[in-house]
């Protein structure tokens, strides 16, 4: 990406971990100056109780070229997104790019039907996956509007084409209604953003190897492979790198306006843009997922890649 989005301000909410981290990262590679907020700090664990930071994120950030600055955030208290955007507009007059990554997946509660899954973990979810999405929004794109151009990028677990066909049984309820809900966010957002040169879209990565889902497999990123004996799925995973590699794409396109309130993947975009992940490979993921693991199909994970 070189430096494409020198001089751009981002916002990534929920930059702690997973997509976030690898978003926020890519885009400091790209030049970006990040603003990185989550609840975990050095300083202060969140419910998460993992070790990683916004501080660490940040410094990922600047490390990879471009400005990171962290900031403790809960987004589901809009005073404290208030201050935020504030802060933002104080510092830096502007914001190109919002990405709403806040999910909440620490509240996954696996094969359960609704009445028997736990009331507080579900609404939970909720006030993270699409409440603090529309809080964030809410205040943000006062600051967005200002400028054609701005992107905000709603991530979700699955296309529209996927949620559309699929119920997610594996997830519930709580999850299912939360994923669906960010097509609609970038449906109502691209509509709205529109007449003031601004787009919305949802993006979803693939089997994210994320730190929580490595830590579930025992392995680590550079050994992530010995999971797949146990695991063969996993073989079409993807680095956290991948859908931030989607995301710096689209934000240094000058023509990102095709996409508004389109749902998108990090496989499909790398085939758009010819990036690739980490390791060099092109995953496909849901097109693995549809025409294999859920089709019956026989394809080999290698066509895919």
């Amino acid at each position: 990406m070189g430096a494409q989005l020198r001089g751009r301000i981002a916002l990534v909410a929920g930059a702690t971990r997973g997509a976030g981290r690898g978003i926020a990262a890519e885009l400091g590679a790209a030049g970006a100056v990040v603003y990185a907020t989550g609840r975990s700090t050095r300083e202060n664990r969140s419910d998460y109780d993992r070790p990683e930071t916004i501080e660490e994120t940040a410094e990922l950030v600047t490390a990879r070229g471009g400005t990171g600055i962290p900031v403790r955030t809960d987004h589901t208290d809009p005073q404290q997104v208030r201050e935020l955007v504030e802060r933002i507009d104080a510092e830096r007059g502007r914001l190109d790019l919002l990405v709403n990554d806040l999910g909440g997946e620490h509240l996954m509660v696996w094969h359960t039907p609704l009445w028997e899954t736990s009331l507080d973990k579900g609404l939970a979810r909720l006030r993270t996956g699409i409440e603090a999405h529309l809080i964030t929004s809410h205040f943000a794109l006062r600051l967005l509007v200002r400028n054609p151009g701005g992107l905000v990028v709603e991530l979700t677990d699955g296309t529209a084409e996927v949620h559309e066909q699929y119920y997610r049984s594996e997830g519930g309820a709580f999850f299912d209604v939360t994923k669906v809900a960010a097509h609609r966010l970038a449906r109502a957002q691209g509509e709205e953003l529109r007449p003031h040169g601004g787009t919305a879209v949802s993006l979803t990565p693939g089997w994210l190897r994320s730190e929580m889902m490595l830590d579930e497999f025992g392995v680590a990123e550079h050994n992530w492979r010995d999971a797949v004996a146990r695991i063969p799925g996993f073989a079409i995973s993807e680095s956290p790198a991948y859908v931030g590699r989607a995301v710096a794409a689209l934000a240094a396109d000058p023509d990102v306006a095709r996409w508004n309130t389109a749902s998108l993947s990090a496989g499909y975009l790398a085939r758009v843009y010819g990036f690739t992940d980490a390791d060099g490979s092109r995953p496909d993921a849901w097109r693995y997922i549809r025409e294999v693991a859920w089709a019956g199909g026989s394809g080999d994970v290698a066509d895919y890649r």
